[in-house]
């Protein structure tokens, strides 16, 4: 038995060590697909994606992210004639707001942790497919309850798009560069409450409230085509840097066709019928499903230096809403409006916010570059541990912040004095302006913060800020009753304010925060991939074979990652020899696990 287990043990390890020439070599300590690109060889890239490829991919998730913001605001001007169809008063129907801002905090911890574990088309089309069911259901429904719970199916289905969304970008994009990207899609989220609103107010107007959902069903369809035709899986658990083909079923239309045609590893028998030999098939074949676990989520939120982020991303999020939520029934109170007239009245902090975007995401860039301390490969993603990012992505938020807040204050007095319905607009558009490049900076440093986790992170911010969002908009009517247009919106702007010194402290302890967590993480890594699988045996025939074990487990990420890079090569040799290859993996990981 002992020579048997010695004999199976040599017989790996010579594997390994013939398939290293083989495959390219690396210095990992265990299977991860995630860190295929992300080495310092010169060789590999961080994405195979480039170009138009990427500018691709980001517009999908861009619009993607509209449609989140679109559904959120397009029926805002819709809220005083919902109430009176539904015979409810304007404070009960803010609750189709709440409720959608609820579930718009709720639903990304389960599709974050959903696609940083299964991909992200498969988070997608789960998230679109219930959003075309719950507008259908919304366009012929007449009740008040109806309408409640089904925004909240509306909402649990679109609003975690925006957690894919930057976790996409984050896949794909290095930190040196991820500042305008994720200003791109931004943008796609600012157009929503620019244009969701005017387009509500138009649609309502001529075709009635109803039209309003069946609008948003074909907008789905319209992102359905292109997203099931084109959109490739950009996990990097899944596919790498891009260079791994994911499981058939995870494949864009085009890219199944495109391998079926060239038949790539396929293999001929004597009846001319072929079977695929991929070696990257069969270990997504036998990757096991694991349900998404909501909970990470939370330990997401406990660390400290995230807690700060979150916190004040709260703040400026739901004072965006509070205004935007407010606005339908300030300004037909005040001025009369119609839901056309209140659907234009969006427009102005719109195009503030798709403004912030685009410079929020030249400064970060700008910031980015100027506190690197060495030369930043553009393909390669970079060694984030020295470099001060709470340096180059919070110290260009303070100005922005000290405009936003004085604006804020002023909003509130010209509503409160009775001034001309232009100056509050063109102070919206300085909100918008300040308020979301602050909005952006955040989530970007967020992304920065959890690169591993990048859609989980986003899901966490969304939990956080969208709660509080949802509570600011529950009360806002009532705060601007009992005290006024001017004293409300100044106490928001002091609150606000009160809370700014949470970025200095993040500014002084976030690195040393940032580096205690890699060290927890490398260290429990380590743990993980030494653990002895027969510790405890007093057997020494089982210590001994346990002690090769981990002798090869070091290995055992190179062969993986030798074999699926020469898989994609195309020099992987002939298709006895991959099949070969993989089997033994599949030994190794046997042993590894005590299987």
């Amino acid at each position: 038995m002992a020579c048997d287990s010695s004999s199976t043990m040599n017989e790996i390890k010579l594997d390994m060590e013939s398939l290293a020439t083989y495959g390219g070599s690396g210095g990992a300590s265990s299977l991860n697909l995630e860190s295929i690109g992300t080495g310092s060889s010169n060789e590999l890239v961080y994405s195979v994606f480039e170009g138009r490829e990427k500018w691709f991919i980001v517009s999908i998730v861009a619009f993607a992210g509209f449609l989140s913001t679109l559904s959120a605001n397009i029926h805002l001007p819709l809220l005083p004639t919902l109430a009176k169809e539904m015979h409810v008063s304007n404070t009960l129907i803010n609750l189709t707001v709440f409720s959608f801002m609820v579930f718009q905090g709720l639903s990304p911890a389960f599709l974050g942790s959903l696609a940083d574990m299964h991909g992200r088309r498969p988070a997608y089309a789960l998230a679109f497919t219930i959003y075309f069911i719950s507008n259908v259901a919304l366009a012929i429904q007449d009740n008040f309850v109806a309408l409640v719970l089904l925004r909240c199916l509306q909402s649990t289905g679109i609003s975690g798009t925006v957690a894919l969304g930057n976790g996409v970008v984050s896949d794909i994009v290095t930190n040196r560069n991820r500042g305008a990207y994720m200003s791109f899609v931004f943008v796609g989220l600012m157009v929503g409450p620019a244009i969701g609103p005017a387009i509500g107010g138009i649609i309502s107007q001529y075709l009635g409230w109803r039209a309003v959902f069946w609008f948003q069903t074909i907008l789905c369809g319209v992102f359905m085509v292109p997203f099931l035709m084109f959109f490739p899986e950009t996990g990097r658990n899944i596919v790498g840097n891009g260079s791994v083909p994911p499981a058939k079923w995870n494949m864009s239309i085009i890219n199944y066709l495109r391998i079926r045609k060239s038949k790539r590893g396929a293999k001929h028998d004597d009846t001319g019928s072929y079977k695929e030999a991929s070696p990257a098939k069969t270990i997504h074949e036998r990757r096991q499903f694991s349900w998404p676990n909501p909970l990470k989520t939370v330990s997401i939120i406990m660390e400290k230096d995230v807690a700060i982020v979150l916190l004040y991303d709260a703040l400026v999020y739901t004072t965006f809403y509070c205004i935007t939520s407010s606005t339908p029934s300030i300004f037909r109170e005040k001025f009369g409006f119609n839901d056309l007239q209140l659907g234009l009245c969006y427009l102005p902090i719109g195009v503030g916010s798709g403004l912030a975007s685009v410079m929020s995401g030249f400064l970060m860039d700008k910031s980015y570059k100027s506190v690197a301390k060495a030369p930043i490969n553009c393909r390669q993603g970079e060694d984030m541990k020295d470099i001060p990012l709470e340096e180059a992505r919070l110290s260009i938020m303070y100005p922005i912040l000290v405009v936003g807040i004085c604006v804020l204050s002023c909003y509130g007095w010209t509503l409160h004095l009775g001034a001309h319905v232009a100056v509050p607009l063109v102070l919206q558009a300085l909100i918008g302006l300040t308020f979301m490049s602050a909005f952006t900076i955040l989530n970007t440093f967020l992304l920065d913060l959890f690169p591993q986790s990048p859609a989980t992170a986003t899901a966490a911010d969304n939990l956080v800020r969208c709660l509080l969002a949802a509570t600011g908009t529950a009360v806002i009517e009532l705060m601007v009753k009992a005290m006024g247009p001017g004293w409300c919106f100044t106490f928001i702007a002091m609150t606000t304010a009160i809370a700014s010194p949470l970025l200095w402290v993040e500014l002084k302890c976030g690195p040393k925060w940032r580096e205690e967590r890699r060290v927890k993480l490398e260290a429990r890594d380590r743990i993980k991939n030494a653990r002895n699988p027969v510790a405890g045996n007093e057997n020494p025939t089982a210590v001994d074979e346990g002690r090769d074990i981990r002798d090869i487990g070091e290995s055992h990420a190179d062969l993986e990652k030798g074999l699926t890079t020469g898989y994609q090569g195309g020099s992987g040799g002939s298709d006895e020899q991959i099949e070969h290859n993989v089997d033994k993996i599949e030994e190794v990981r046997g042993h590894l696990t005590g299987r």
